[in-house]
């Protein structure tokens, strides 16, 4: 599996795109997506195994409601499975909770992004439940993977997210606010 300090692979996916625009439709629901996207942006990818399932939906809409933190933060968020585009789309046509949705859902259906990352289930051949923190120059920064019977804690990645723009050495539990770590007051105390 790629991990911290890793490039993410480059990749190029249709997606639903996310809010309203989303649900014109086939013609106009689709978008690409590529590394390139969003360039000079932090970057959250988190996968998940299928659509249409149970863990799947809590996670993705718990993402969503927090959007607009990881906006605030000057990040954009992408969600994505195995899934194509098209079950995406119906999924949350009929899916009160993820209907508004409002960031992509990459179809990664040749399982290239997936296979790149190395996040495949090796029995289901499907996305583990991974999430990578990618920093403006497309290096992988923080990385998370949950089997695919537990679900994963999305205000953890704001608070990873705060942490690792604070360029600063940040304690365990740390939370934006509080203060980082200064090794030359750590030395001084101990004096």
């Amino acid at each position: 599996m790629l991990t911290v300090g890793d490039t993410f692979p480059a990749f190029n996916l249709t997606a639903v795109k996310g809010g309203p625009d989303g649900l014109g439709g086939p013609g106009q629901s689709f978008t690409e997506i590529d590394n390139n996207t969003d360039a000079g942006k932090w970057k959250i990818f988190f996968f998940w195994p299928k659509d249409f399932t149970f863990i799947c939906p809590t996670e993705i809409a718990a993402f969503g409601k927090l959007n607009g933190d990881f906006n605030d933060r000057d990040a954009v968020v992408y969600g994505a499975s195995t899934d194509s585009e098209f079950v995406h789309l119906n999924w949350r046509v009929h899916n009160d909770d993820i209907r508004d949705l409002p960031f992509p859902m990459l179809a990664d259906i040749k399982r290239e992004l997936a296979g790149a990352l190395g996040i495949l289930d090796k029995n289901a051949g499907v996305a583990l439940r991974a999430t990578f923190i990618v920093d403006p120059d497309g290096t992988i920064q923080w990385a998370s993977v949950n089997g695919l019977n537990v679900g994963r804690n999305p205000q953890e990645v704001v608070r990873v997210l705060d942490a690792l723009q604070t360029d600063e050495l940040c304690p365990c539990n740390w939370e934006k606010g509080r203060e980082t770590l200064k090794p030359q007051d750590l030395f001084q105390a101990a004096a």
